[in-house]
């Protein structure tokens, strides 16, 4: 009869080195079966373990030098930001530390003071102030305006202590970007979609429309709330996301009342943000300019 091989207890849930694997009775013969997984040299996890991204960060950290700190995208996961952590891992590691890049891991040189690193579920992180301001000057333009929309929706860090960041840090490396990105942010904005097509009316040229602007009637009874919304030309502006066919019949309902109070409601999808931005532009553009 088969016995189950049997796992070390001191091995079952973290990452661990070749040296802790041989001192819990693993061999390194033993690591090659299907059981356990490298995750990089010299540090595996078991497998199933090993795809968890507090594991992989945990193997990371192993290797990390003193002063380091997981910082962009992997920092604003860790302070619960709907951001990827490890495609890659990205840490800022002090100046003439004798560390390179390796596969899925990006690496930072940066001097961080102690007011920017906090511990956070025992992982070494830039702080929500500095992790959003890295973010803003280092991601993509729109995709750091999604960040950071983010980050204050949840009130991660607030909107005057950011700019206040961004203006104490004039010769940081991607500076010009966050101060865009600071005025372009939006708190009220309530996903990563909506921001997306806010972005694209906006660097199209059309005016800034208002976010989640809450709207009554001449009696002033609530009509409803869009995400966008040009108050000169009572245009409203929908994204209709996965939760829209959860919520369809409040939303026409919604959708009822902003038409019969003379509003116009546009409705997008992210096929449409993705595929056809010139179609939103068309017909966002023939209102505003009617």
């Amino acid at each position: 009869m088969s016995h189950r091989p049997v796992v070390p207890a001191t091995l079952e849930h973290s990452p661990f080195t070749l040296a802790e694997a041989i001192e819990a009775g693993v061999t390194p013969k033993q690591l090659r079966a299907r059981k356990w997984t490298r995750i990089s040299m010299g540090i595996y996890a078991r497998a199933g373990v090993a795809e968890n991204p507090s594991v992989i960060l945990a193997a990371v950290l192993l290797r990390l030098p003193a002063g380091a700190a997981f910082s962009d995208r992997t920092a604003g996961w860790i302070h619960r930001l709907d951001l990827s952590p490890c495609n890659p891992v990205s840490v800022t590691i002090p100046p003439g530390c004798g560390v390179s890049a390796r596969a899925g891991v990006f690496v930072h040189r940066c001097a961080l003071p102690d007011s920017d690193v906090l511990v956070c579920w025992g992982f070494p992180v830039t702080s929500p102030l500095r992790t959003v301001f890295d973010l803003s000057r280092r991601l993509a333009l729109v995709d750091a305006v999604v960040a950071v929309d983010m980050a204050l929706h949840q009130r991660l860090v607030d909107g005057s202590e950011l700019r206040a960041y961004v203006a104490a840090s004039p010769t940081c490396r991607g500076i010009a970007q966050a101060r865009r990105v600071t005025e372009l942010a939006e708190a009220a904005t309530e996903s990563p979609m909506e921001s997306r097509l806010r972005l694209l009316l906006v660097q199209a040229g059309l005016p800034r429309p208002g976010v989640q602007v809450t709207l009554h009637d001449v009696n002033g009874r609530f009509i409803g709330r869009p995400d966008l919304y040009y108050r000169a030309q009572r245009l409203a502006i929908e994204f209709d996301g996965g939760t829209h066919r959860d919520s369809m019949v409040e939303d026409n309902r919604r959708q009822n009342r902003l038409l019969n109070t003379g509003c116009r409601l546009l409705r997008f999808t992210a096929a449409d943000v993705y595929n056809t931005p010139g179609a939103i532009l068309a017909q966002v553009r023939a209102p505003l300019n009617g």
